[in-house]
């Protein structure tokens, strides 16, 4: 099979699949966080929040230091473009879609209107 999306679409992407993880990128938005703040607001295991801090580590779009026994998490350095660029492309080949839709549905409309119904 052939693949179109690259590795950073698909890590971006599984990131962001998970409620949580969303979640915890809204958090980080507002304040750093350490995993264990994080894990009591989500309330989780320190284990589980660790693995979701991990996935969006590799995609990059956090990213934590330890200090002693904290380790803090704050959001990566990496934006997004790419991934709004790859959605936006596909939101403007729906949108043009949706346009000739309602080009061939008015054009039926207005036949109707001039023909008549038609019976079936």
């Amino acid at each position: 099979m052939v693949q179109y999306i690259s590795p950073r679409l698909d890590a971006s992407f599984a990131a962001l699949s998970d409620a949580t993880r969303r979640g915890v990128l809204e958090q980080l938005g507002r304040s750093d966080a350490s995993i264990t703040e994080l894990a009591e607001k989500f309330h989780m295991t320190l284990t589980g929040m660790k693995k979701h801090v991990g996935v969006l580590e590799q995609a990059g779009l956090v990213t934590t230091e330890k200090v002693g026994r904290v380790r803090t998490c704050k959001l990566g350095r990496r934006r997004l473009e790419e991934e709004a660029a790859w959605i936006e492309s596909y939101r403007q080949l729906w949108g043009a879609r949706f346009d000739e839709l309602d080009k061939v549905v008015e054009e039926l409309k207005r036949k109707e209107k001039i023909d008549g119904p038609t019976t079936r």
